[in-house]
Parts: structure tokens; sequence; C-alpha cells
């Protein structure tokens, strides 16, 4: 942590007293965690600050992507701190008149909860378990039998079978695996067995937490439909699919950012819902999808949960997951081994998932054309030649060679400010890029910029994530456009710069942002070993992005500090789902 040495610093509360006050100025708790303490100390008259304390921390937990604090292993955070004894922090939140069931804070079991969250948690589990407990699908089997035999008729496929026979025999499935494990395979074949198996055409919805991974799924989807191994006898029906967002899926209402017009009073009409990129799904997001799915349709949850987990609260996938798995539920599918990538970033890949440390680095050293380990000086001659290939197709007014140049090569960041961040990185690459091309200045649009799209836009069909590059058009009124890259069109789909209210430059991104993404390769850049967000998890998420090669840029400590520490979310939705 860091420590606020400035008295009239910003992230400190002036009015803040006690243990407030020492976990604020040690830079445990946040400015904002602390007025929401000290607003619910007004609210419920409550004066013992060790209730004021945990509910800072509660709020902490939350803004950092924990759903629930764990008072067992909090002190974790920092030892040296003067942390309340245990069970007389335990008795004083007992006696609060701030927790207890309906309350703003709640126990269950050791953890304490917003009520929001113990709310939301508790929802996903009864909803889960009732589907889990409904009549299973009834199913012709001799029809089920012929249509398995049809979509897998060869062997070396036994993974992608037995997870779409699983699907067609439960409500609620969870298909996980790493990338390139054939799951959007699995899904093209799984939908079209039930189209097989239904005596009616089946409405199904593809969606996911982002336009980029949603168009992706939805893509690569058509691709496996249309691949001359699929049968034909549904092709037209599948291929024509297009992928959403969840938000549009359920329907966003402009006075609720949390509540959508789908839900438990007014259903989602689809027969067959899946959901990729399960990882990163919020616990609240979660909650609002499962209770507008009808009980008598299917959900098929899609994802890595050895991935990270969302930015909002919750690890609901990897929670699913253990919790099912607890109960030995057969509704959850594992598919391997990886096909996306070689068998270097594969092992890499593994080892990182794995906690082998020593394994990473040695794949690291070794230097081969898939994987290798970067000095920082050797950063400009690997990211600029990518950006200037980019720059050339878009002054060239190329579009189809300036979306393909768009996924050739990424930087992936791990923070978004800072000497490690994705601001200075892309200010970094403005300037050779100027260096290079002899110009003293870019504005704010040029020929090859990379752009990532920051909000959703239903009225262009822009989504959160969706990516883009400028392109040269002498017809555009500025002689500029925005290319998106949807997926279905190799040209993209084109934007005046005008109506681009809300981007930014992407020449290097953020690895939460990369998430639903794919690139030819990715350079990995790790920041210093005490970096909060460096994990295991955020490792394997920004290597696992790499189709071809992957750079990490990184100290051996780092490396080490990354593999060793886990993304540790609190959450009770496992323990709930396993009894």
């Amino acid at each position: 942590m860091t420590v606020v040495e400035d008295e009239f610093d910003r992230r400190l509360v002036l009015s803040a007293t006690g243990a407030l006050k020492e976990f604020n100025d040690a830079g445990v708790l946040s400015a904002a965690d602390v007025h929401v303490a000290q607003r619910l100390a007004r609210l419920g008259d409550e004066h013992d600050e060790r209730v004021l304390l945990a509910a800072a921390l509660v709020v902490r937990a939350v803004r950092s992507g924990s759903v629930c604090l764990d008072l067992a292993t909090v002190r974790e955070i920092d030892p040296a701190l003067p942390w309340p004894d245990h069970d007389a922090w335990l008795e004083a939140l007992s006696d609060s008149e701030l927790v207890g069931d309906g309350r703003v804070l709640v126990w269950d079991g050791a953890l304490l909860y917003l009520d929001r969250y113990w709310q939301e948690e508790g929802q996903v589990c009864a909803d889960l378990l009732a589907r889990r407990a409904t009549v299973a699908p009834v199913l012709d089997e001799a029809a089920l039998t012929a249509a398995l035999a049809e979509y897998f008729p060869t062997s070396g496929y036994d993974d992608q079978r037995a997870a779409v026979e699983t699907a067609c025999r439960h409500w609620t499935t969870v298909i996980t695996g790493g990338p390139g494990t054939g799951k959007t395979t699995t899904i093209a074949r799984l939908l079209g067995v039930l189209s097989e198996i239904s005596d009616q055409p089946l409405r199904i919805a593809l969606a996911a937490p982002t336009g980029k991974a949603s168009a992706r799924m939805a893509q690569a989807v058509r691709a496996a439909v249309h691949h001359e191994s699929f049968p034909a006898a549904h092709r037209a029906q599948l291929g024509g699919l297009e992928g959403v967002t969840m938000h549009r899926l359920l329907g966003s209402r402009p006075d609720n950012r949390t509540r959508f017009r789908r839900n438990r009073g007014n259903r989602l009409p689809h027969d067959v819902v899946v959901i990729d990129e399960t990882s990163m799904v919020s616990l609240t997001m979660m909650a609002r999808l499962i209770e507008a799915v009808r009980p008598d349709a299917r959900l098929i949850l899609v994802g890595d949960s050895d991935q990270l987990a969302s930015v909002d609260a919750g690890a609901v996938l990897k929670d699913l997951v253990i919790g099912l798995r607890e109960l030995s539920d057969p509704a959850v599918s594992e598919l391997g081994p990886t096909r996306r990538f070689g068998k270097e970033i594969g092992d890499l890949a593994e080892a990182i998932r794995d906690g082998e440390v020593e394994t990473v680095l040695s794949l690291l050293r070794a230097g081969t054309a898939e994987v290798s380990l970067l000095e920082p000086d050797q950063l400009h001659d690997v990211l600029l030649p990518p950006a200037l290939a980019l720059r050339q197709a878009c002054e060239a007014g190329d579009r189809v060679a300036a979306v393909a140049a768009l996924d050739a090569h990424r930087l992936l960041c791990a923070h978004r400010d800072g000497p490690y961040g994705v601001a200075w990185w892309n200010r970094q690459l403005e300037r050779w890029l100027m260096e290079s091309t002899g110009t003293d200045w870019l504005p704010q649009w040029y020929a090859g910029q990379p752009l990532i799209v920051n909000t959703n836009d239903y009225g262009l069909d822009l989504f959160n994530g969706d990516t883009g590059v400028v392109c040269r058009d002498p017809e555009a009124p500025t002689g500029l456009l925005a290319l998106i890259a949807n997926g279905a069109d190799a040209e993209g789909k084109a934007f005046s710069l005008t109506r681009m209210a809300d981007v930014s430059t992407a020449h290097a991104m953020t690895v939460h942002r990369s998430q639903g993404s794919q690139f030819e390769e990715v350079t990995v850049l790790l920041p210093e070993p005490d970096s909060r967000v460096l994990t295991r998890e955020l490792f394997y998420t920004a290597v696992t992005r790499a189709k071809t090669r992957v750079r990490v840029v990184a100290t051996e400590e780092s490396v080490r500090a990354a593999v060793a520490r886990r993304a540790q979310r609190a959450t009770g939705l496992a323990q709930r789902l396993g009894g």
C-alpha cells in the first residue's frame, strides 16, 4: 500500500478520525470508502469505529472486485496496521444496528456483505438451484443419438460431443476451456443438434458482455456453420445468427443502470440463450440474466474460468465451476486441448495457469519464434513496424488491409496510467511515429490511428470494447473516416469521425479490455512486482490473446510475482452452490 504523506492530498479525508483515519493515511482506504462509512454512521447513529472500519472495508472490497469481506483474512492486506481484536470486532458487528437482514450490512457465515450484493448472490444461487431441480428436458433418445452421430461423425472430438450431449440434457450448462479449445465450434454444433431434435424452429440468442466479444462469437459461429463438415440442414438458419451485448439482449433502461426491461416478470422469448466470455460477467449482470431466462429455456454459459474476472464485483464463472463440481453436477463440461496457437504458447499459458514459475521463466528465456523475453529498450524495434504498416495501409485508403493490420499486433498493459500504462505507451508510440515519418505533431485524428470504443451507442450499433482504425478516404468531408472492425465485413463498418463521441487511441490497451479479442502477435508489458493488479490471471489472459507470437517485457521479479499471485476475490457463491 502507498502511504499518503501530504495532508492536503485529495485521497485523504480531513474529517476522518480513529481507525478510519489510520487506514486512510496508510492508503488502504480511499476517500470514497471513508465517506460511505461516515455517511452510514450518521444515518445509523453508529459510533463504534470498529463497525465503521468494517463498513469502509466492505466498500473497498466491492471496489476491488470482491462481493463481500472475509474478516478472517482481511489482516493480510497489511499486517502492520492496528487491526481490531478479531473476536471483539465480531461482537461489535453483531451488536450494531447497521448489521442484519434487511439492513445495510449482512452477515452470512464468516462473510460480511453490503445488502445489495448479498441479495444478488443469494438470488443467483437460488435461481440456479431452481433450474437444476426442474424436470430435465424431454428428449427423443433415438433422434439425439442420430443427431450426435451426424454432427460428430469422426473421432477426436469426444470432449465436444460430450459437452453437446450434456447441454441437450440440462436446462443450464457451463462449458469452459482455454482459448482455441473449440468452445465456439462446440456451440455451433450444439445449436445444430438442438435444431435437429426440436419439432419447431428454435429462438436462439447469442450474447456476450462486450460488443467485440459478441461480434467475434457470432463470426466464429457463422464460420463453423458454413464449414464443409457442418451438416447442411440448418445451415441457413444458424448462419444468420447475430451476436448482441448482454445489455442489449436484456433491454437497457435509461433510468437504471442495473435493471433491465427483461426480468422475472417479462422473460426473454428465446428457447436457447448462449453467453460467451462468461468470465467477464459480474454478479449483478448474472443475476439480471438468470432471472430473465425462461425456466424452460436452455442457458449455455461459455468461457475460460482461468481468465480475469469482471471489472465489477464477482467471479461468477469460477464460482459456478467450483460450486457445481462440488455438487457433482454433470452440467459442467471442460474442453481441451487448445488449437488456437502453437505448442510453445500453449505450454507457456499452461505453466502460468498451473503456477509453474520456473517453467515459465525457462520458456521465456529460450527466446523462440513463438515466445520470448524482451528488454524495455527493444520495444522501439518491436512496436514501431506494425504501427507503420497500419499507417501505410490507412494512408493508401486500403480498407481491407487496414482492418487486417489492426489485429496484427497489440501492446497489452496491466495499468491505464504511469510508466507501465496504456496512456504513456500510446503517447510513446505516437512520438516514434512522428520521428519515423518526419512530422512535428499529430492531429486529433490521423491515418493509422487505432481506436477503441469506450461506451455503448445503440443508435450507431457501437459497443464498449469495439476496435477500429482511422483510414484515408478522399470522399469523406475531412479526408478521413473510422473503420470499426465488426467481423462480418473485411472492410469494417465506416463512420464519420464526427460521430465518434467516446473513443480512445489504442496502440496499447489494457489486458482487461483485450478480453474477447485475439491478435496475431502480442507484446505483454508487466509492471513492477508490487503492483496490485499483477496476478496469474492477468498474465494468463494477456498471453492467450496471441495466435502466433508472444513477447513479454518484464523483470524476473515481475514474472515470479505474476505467476505466484492469484487474483483473490471474496465471494460466497461457490460455497452456497456447493451447500
